[in-house]
């Protein structure tokens, strides 16, 4: 786990307002949901099967002898929040969440014990169309931030029956290679065999090449339904690719899993993963209702962006002063520009005006305040231009009272 200092502070702040407005002008809601829950909500929603469950999950008892885990995902605490308080009762639900997770696993770049995740999840809708928005938002989202380097896959898992006859096909044809295969493989198959497609091993790849195919088992309905979206994909101008190994490896999943892609983060490309997954709801108590989401890893979202992929908010006025009563008319004039919403840093240093003016040019602030003995008998301040325009006069005394006036030569 790892502390963000103010410099990195300023670039997540800045993704986390545009995500604000990106999902509020698709009229999402924003929903918080606490850092804990009980460990039981996690092993029925992720599966006591996954390794996330079983070796990654940070649980304890609490004082009430409760087992309770720090959430490693968002998807299952809104889930929870939803039936709790009602929600599906309300008509369709257009979510999204913001905040951090917890896995105890091998730290690496983009990657830590504490990380932290944007999702959207829909709720009551079941479409194709739903599908599709869902992925758009997601995909524009990373667009408008200027991301590049980008590659939607899609695949379709199907109704349960479909996957059901699928897995028992998986199954018996990778019976026929055991001795190719290692013990963690081997109980996978036990397990979960659909988590093998998605192996990163590349003997275990080289070998699903001649594998049984999920998309060969898939019924008209869900066959139909998967060209639709890819119709509707196309309709939006949003390239694809169809990547038959990508799945989602629980039973509540179904018909839309996809992920969003980039190759700048090596073994670790996913940006983006989601899915749809109908029965999740039904299965964690509430009534059975369609559901789909999404999530994207902020940490591995900021190291594609790059270190210089926002500008550094710079003080547009630095007010340089001298002496204990200047030091006081300065913060409040600091006070009244910021209400006015400028960006104003003060130096407190007492130092000589020549070193402080050094400091105000470092800051690059487009203009210096300058509060001394003169300024304050003559209950004026002065205005020095730092930057900017250099036709116009490079200085201006204004009467303090005449806030209108200073405020009209700092916009100037």
């Amino acid at each position: 786990m790892i502390d963000l200092l103010p410099s990195q502070v300023e670039r997540w702040q800045k993704v986390e307002a545009f995500a604000r407005d990106h999902f509020r002008r698709a009229n999402l809601g924003e929903i918080r949901t606490p850092l804990l829950e009980h460990t039981e909500l996690f092993a029925r929603g992720i599966g006591e099967a996954t390794e996330v469950v079983g070796k990654e999950m940070y649980s304890f008892f609490d004082r009430g002898n409760r087992s309770c885990t720090l959430r490693p995902e968002g998807t299952a605490s809104v889930v929870r929040s939803v039936i709790q308080n009602g929600l599906l009762s309300q008509g369709s639900q257009r979510l999204w969440y913001m905040g951090p997770m917890f896995r105890y696993e091998r730290p690496q770049a983009g990657r830590q014990r504490q990380f932290h995740q944007i999702g959207v999840e829909f709720f009551g809708l079941s479409s194709e169309i739903s599908d599709a928005e869902l992925i758009s938002i997601a995909w524009d989202f990373l667009n408008e931030l200027g991301l590049r380097d980008l590659k939607l896959e899609i695949n379709s898992l199907g109704t349960t029956d479909d996957r059901k006859k699928y897995q028992e096909s998986l199954v018996s044809w990778l019976e026929n290679f055991s001795e190719l295969l290692d013990e963690h493989v081997l109980e996978q198959i036990k397990k979960n065999p659909l988590r093998i497609l998605d192996s990163k091993k590349p003997n275990i790849q080289e070998l699903l090449n001649e594998a049984p195919k999920l998309v060969d088992f898939l019924s008209n309905q869900s066959r139909n339904r998967f060209l639709n979206l890819q119709v509707i994909l196309n309709s939006l101008g949003i390239p694809f690719t169809i990547n038959t190994k990508l799945v989602r490896g629980l039973d509540y999943y179904c018909h839309t899993a996809f992920e969003i892609t980039s190759s700048q983060l090596g073994a670790q490309a996913t940006v983006c993963g989601g899915g749809r997954y109908d029965g999740l709801v039904e299965q964690l108590g509430g009534p059975k209702t369609p559901a789909i989401g999404w999530a994207i890893g902020l940490e591995r979202l900021l190291i594609l962006l790059g270190e210089d992929a926002f500008e550094k908010q710079f003080p547009e006025v630095y007010i340089v002063n001298k002496g204990p009563k200047a030091e006081l008319e300065s913060l409040t004039l600091a006070r009244d520009l910021r209400a006015s919403n400028f960006f104003v840093e003060i130096d407190y240093s007492g130092s000589a005006f020549s070193k402080q003016f050094k400091r105000a040019n470092r800051s690059n602030a487009s203009w210096a305040v300058v509060i001394g003995d003169e300024e304050l008998k003559q209950e004026e301040i002065r205005l020095k231009r730092l930057k900017g325009k250099t036709k116009d006069p490079n200085e201006y005394l204004v009467k303090r009272s005449d806030f209108n006036q200073i405020i009209e030569r700092l916009r100037s």
